[in-house]
């Protein structure tokens, strides 16, 4: 690991948005959740929720740079519960969704904590979350279709959301460097070792200043070492 790396990695940490995140509502191709798990953590945002489809499992393809280990993921079985955890949480809920009192994307304030609200790919939004949300934006286009794929609809106004966001300094804030800090570190950089100390229940090693794992002298960590 260079230490080029390991101040990348410390750097995208830092820009984090823990007051930002999605919920898709029951979006199930796999294609589309790839997406915009790309595009949030492209984002800075560290976490998503997800409710799961009618069908199925919830899948989506990890791949992208294994982009999951970036930004972790919450699976919640209704939209109600999705909603109910993320108001718990004190974030405003911004549906992307054409109603009477939608307004366009580019108006609202993306600068105070919220989470953005994507709809499914045929059905698009649940009537519960369109009445659950603080608004509905809408994203203007003069063309004949009447709406984005999702994944595009997200990038669009995540990318806005960003914007603000760079202009108001919130990537500038300051983050403490506690054990949630180091520990999500340590799980970028070495996902081989995060995997073994789970399935062996070990702590996780200490690092060096260059982000390379310190080997303990344990023998239960010997084979990562071998």
């Amino acid at each position: 690991m260079s230490r080029e790396r390991f101040e990348t990695f410390k750097k995208a940490l830092r820009q984090r948005q823990p007051d930002m995140t999605v919920l898709t509502d029951k979006v199930h191709k796999a294609q589309n959740i790839s997406a915009i798990l790309r595009t949030a953590e492209a984002a800075g945002i560290g976490h998503i929720h997800m409710v799961r489809p009618e069908r199925g499992h919830l899948v989506y393809h990890n791949t992208a740079g294994g982009i999951g280990r970036f930004t972790s993921q919450t699976v919640h079985d209704t939209i109600e519960e999705g909603c109910s955890a993320l108001r718990q949480q004190g974030f405003t809920l911004y549906a992307a969704h054409w109603s009477e009192r939608a307004i366009d994307y580019r108006e609202a304030d993306f600068t105070r904590p919220f989470a953005l609200i994507m709809g499914a790919e045929k059905r698009g939004l649940s009537d519960y979350a369109a009445a659950e949300a603080d608004a509905h934006l809408t994203i203007p286009n003069m063309g004949l279709v009447e709406s984005y794929n999702v994944s595009v609809a997200a990038a669009i106004i995540l990318q806005t959301a960003m914007e603000q966001r760079v202009r108001a300094g919130l990537y500038e804030r300051p983050l403490e460097e506690d054990d949630h800090y180091w520990t999500t570190l340590f799980e970028w950089m070495h996902p081989k070792m995060v995997k073994y100390c789970r399935k062996h229940n070990l702590p996780y090693p200490d690092m060096d200043e260059d982000g390379d794992i310190i080997p303990p002298r344990d023998e239960r960590y010997r084979r990562p070492f071998d």
